[in-house]
């Protein structure tokens, strides 16, 4: 029994890096040509996408995770919303746009590593712009490539979602990184352990 119940407990594990992991097969280039002239032809439709940027992203896919760095700041509040017409705040249209996003992202095994808003101004600057007034930071882990391609260009939902964007930010810089050292709560660790824990104590109750 007890050699069945860890047998159950690593299968479960491996499911669950597979699904989160997935096969890390970077793009090839047939695919870099298809997403770029994808989107050359949303050119204009509200994003600001720098297609060299973005070519240049793709074609140096390593298919492995990263991390992507947003800078946020709000429109004045009350804003108007782009469905009423009516006065909100800022943060609350971002939300209409934030919570469906991320339903979509968790599908694909991404998730938010952390969130928090602004405290201060600059405190270390070289050689930079002014600080327009950020008003919060958010890293969100995705596991692809490919993934936050599929899910920016193929869901009709999400080029739903960005008036709410537009409607709540007047300004943000996104960019994406990969760790080098340090860690963060990766939820490869949480659930081994939560599985572990699941394992030891159903075993126990069976003897």
């Amino acid at each position: 029994m007890a050699l069945s119940i860890w047998v159950t407990t690593l299968v479960l594990y491996l499911v669950f890096r597979l699904w989160y992991d997935g096969l890390r097969k970077p793009l090839t280039a047939e695919e870099v040509e298809e997403y770029t002239r994808l989107f050359e032809l949303r050119a204009g439709a509200g994003d600001e996408v720098d297609l060299a940027v973005m070519r240049k992203f793709l074609e140096e896919d390593d298919g492995k995770e990263f991390i992507m760095m947003n800078l946020l700041q709000y429109n004045p509040s009350p804003t108007k919303h782009p469905d009423t017409g009516r006065d909100a705040q800022a943060a609350s249209i971002l939300q209409e746009y934030f919570r469906p996003f991320m339903g979509q992202v968790i599908r694909r095994a991404g998730h938010p590593v952390i969130a928090g808003r602004a405290v201060g101004g600059y405190l270390d600057a070289w050689n930079t712009p002014p600080d327009p007034g950020w008003h919060g930071a958010g890293l969100i882990r995705y596991r692809s490539r490919r993934d936050i391609i599929e899910l920016s260009l193929a869901s009709a939902k999400f080029q739903n979602l960005h008036k709410y964007k537009v409607a709540a930010l007047k300004q943000t810089i996104s960019f994406p990184t990969q760790t080098q050292m340090g860690f963060y709560a990766s939820p490869r660790v949480t659930v081994a352990m939560a599985l572990a824990l699941s394992a030891a104590l159903l075993q126990l109750a069976l003897t």
